[in-house]
């Protein structure tokens, strides 16, 4: 096997950074594609197969990989039954609504045997990876507090665009099951694991079943302390920031840029240039770059049994966090992340 043959599920906006990321992997071939909807569109832009169901993509052996593009809520049932139907799966975020769906996700990819991967672009960035260097050189001393602040926008014309936006049942939260889930993926990937939080979610202007405002204070098991604050009715919307404070020196990173780097040894990126890719109100609003770097990572897995960077259990780990913070804002109290889990 020398090639990967993904077909795309749900041939939305978003399946566009994954048709362009698959063109531009090395040992990856767009197979095809199967959606309800913009199947036409898509088949004349990409020269592409278009399927007419679910089960004929899983039947295909012209099909290895599938990669879901559909509404959250449909993303482990689907990748459930593509892994039984022995196809590996790449999927977008959240991989699920609840921990059990995720467990369940997790073994079914141990006793099957096939590749899984939850789309986690922002890890795959330069900057990320800078300030992982300095964390793992000790060049912030004892890192002692962060903060994660997403104060992005959506109007009601992207609530109304797809019914299953803004539900609890296909969407499975708001501003941070959907919007921020990135942020808190990169948040926990820097500062490690929380050991307990108390969360505040609410719906303020938009007319939806979910919250569009949330907001936590986090302890981690490192001792640090924290913030964490998602909305999506901040007008206009400003890019994702996140510091990182530590008693030798601290970090600012604003979407894929390192704003601030005042820490004792140099940094190899540069430092303080605006932000690119910025999706604070357009969701579209970013390149595929960070798409192709993570298809690049899983068509290697794959082909060579590399090390996956985003498997199924790391992409647990940001939707624990949301939803315990849903649970200590529906319980009114702190919630331990270790009896949670």
């Amino acid at each position: 096997m020398d090639t990967v043959r993904y077909a795309i599920i749900g041939l939305g906006s978003i399946a566009e950074k994954h048709a362009e990321a698959i063109k531009n992997t090395p040992g990856a071939e767009l197979a095809g594609g199967y959606s309800m909807v913009g199947a036409e569109q898509f088949a004349a832009k990409h020269r592409a197969r278009i399927f007419q169901t679910y089960e004929e993509v899983l039947a295909s052996p012209d099909v290895d990989a599938v990669a879901l593009c559909t509404p959250s809520g449909l993303h482990t049932p689907q990748a459930l039954q593509a892994m039984r139907m022995g196809k590996h799966v790449l999927t977008e975020k959240p991989m699920s609504l609840t921990l059990k769906e995720a467990d369940d996700l997790i073994a079914t990819q141990q006793e099957t045997g096939r590749k899984g991967s939850v789309i986690s672009q922002y890890r795959f960035t330069p900057a990320v990876e800078e300030i992982k260097r300095a964390l793992a050189l000790g060049a912030f001393g004892n890192v002692v507090s962060g903060s994660l602040q997403m104060k992005y926008y959506r109007s009601k014309e992207y609530y109304a665009s797809g019914a299953w936006r803004g539900t609890w049942e296909m969407d499975g939260g708001g501003a941070l099951m959907n919007q921020g889930i990135h942020g808190i993926d990169i948040f926990r990937t820097l500062m490690g694991a929380p050991k307990q939080l108390t969360g505040y979610a609410r719906t303020q202007t938009h007319a939806i079943e979910v919250e569009d405002s949330a907001v936590a204070i986090v302890e981690f098991h490192s001792g640090a302390v924290g913030t964490i604050e998602g909305s999506t009715t901040c007008f206009p919307g400003y890019p994702r920031r996140i510091e990182i404070c530590g008693d030798k020196g601290s970090v600012v990173l604003e979407e894929d840029a390192i704003l601030r780097w005042d820490l004792p040894i140099p940094c190899t990126l540069t430092v303080g240039t605006p932000a690119q890719n910025v999706a604070s109100s357009d969701p579209m609003a970013i390149s595929s770059v960070g798409h192709t770097k993570h298809y690049i990572n899983f068509t290697r897995a794959i082909l060579y049994d590399e090390p996956i960077l985003a498997d199924f259990r790391a992409g647990r780990e940001p939707l624990e966090i949301i939803l315990a913070i849903y649970a200590s804002s529906k319980e009114g109290k702190s919630i331990s992340l270790r009896d949670f889990a």
